[in-house]
């Protein structure tokens, strides 16, 4: 396969890679490093691709084994905690300081989720993905997955509505 077969089949889902790291890694250079990692794992079986039926869950599968190990691995104590800035140029000061908020209070909240509630939100609320992709990814029966999603989702909702009727009788 060549270099640019390969981009053409790779760069289509690379950000999605970044995202599954950053969301389970939390520091942005960890995730940058994982992303970097995975990819030179599917260009060294770049000629064993035909054989994957989707080659996005391959990777996506891989991204989340390897950040999973890599939480798991002595280097996890190092991990720095950076988060994000989230900026939308079109909306007000207050609006945009409301939203960087409001997604800063929701990334904590997912931070605080079961692994598996995190995975599953993360894959279907922020990546899109399809009920049957998340089953193939995480390998779990399709009721764990609706119920893992309804949890979080709840937990979520809860956490933010404490937050923001905090001081409110």
């Amino acid at each position: 396969m060549k270099q640019t077969e390969f981009l053409n089949i790779v760069l289509p889902f690379k950000d999605k890679l970044f995202r599954m790291a950053k969301r389970l890694l939390v520091s942005t250079e960890e995730a940058e490093d994982a992303t970097q990692e995975i990819l030179i794992k599917l260009w060294d079986k770049k000629n064993k691709m035909e054989t994957y039926n989707n080659v996005e869950a391959f990777a996506m599968t891989m991204t989340k084994n390897f950040c999973l190990d890599r939480l798991k691995s002595k280097q996890a104590g190092n991990l720095k905690l950076v988060h994000s800035n989230y900026t939308d140029s079109s909306t007000s000061l207050q609006s945009e300081l409301e939203a960087k908020d409001s997604i800063s209070w929701v990334e904590r909240i997912m931070d605080e989720l079961p692994e598996q509630q995190k995975m599953v939100l993360q894959l279907r609320d922020v990546e899109q993905y399809e009920y049957e992709e998340i089953e193939k990814l995480l390998d779990m029966k399709p009721t764990a997955i609706r119920v893992a999603l309804s949890r979080a989702r709840k937990t979520v909702r809860e956490k933010l509505m404490e937050k923001h009727n905090y001081g409110i009788v």
